[in-house]
């Protein structure tokens, strides 16, 4: 395989959003992927909420990952509870319901893959082709 095959990637546990906020910021400033921090932090905060206030039961945590392959990279917020994502229709006064709507605009796919226990969240989003080599 070669290094622009390769996917690099990290996985971290979380146990707070803005600690998710911090770890995909560094990693992207990390790959020179600039463009993607302010979506990327964005989506990963929506994400990371609602894992913790519908998919991690009391002291769990819930977890991020960044992968980087070619011209995409993968957000994953993975948690230990049940139940799917749903994006809802929120009342004009409503204060919450619309982050799943946000992220679907920001990233170029979703989707949801469901574990014997839990689930993980996933976003694509593309990136100019890689002119150099993955780290």
């Amino acid at each position: 395989m070669s290094r622009r095959e390769a996917q690099p990637h990290r996985h971290q546990r979380r146990t707070s959003v803005g600690a998710s906020r911090e770890f995909v910021t560094g990693l992207l400033a990390e790959w020179q992927l600039h463009t993607l921090i302010e979506d990327i932090r964005l989506c990963v905060s929506e994400l990371a909420t609602n894992a913790l206030l519908h998919g991690v039961p009391p002291g769990r945590e819930f977890s991020v990952a960044l992968h980087r392959v070619e011209d995409q990279v993968r957000l994953e917020v993975r948690d230990s509870g049940p139940g799917q994502p749903n994006v809802q229709q929120a009342a004009d006064d409503a204060c919450s319901g619309r982050g799943l709507h946000l992220v679907r605009a920001l990233a170029d796919d979703f989707g949801v893959d469901d574990h014997v226990v839990g689930k993980t969240v996933w976003l694509i989003f593309k990136t100019a082709p890689a002119t150099a080599p993955l780290p």
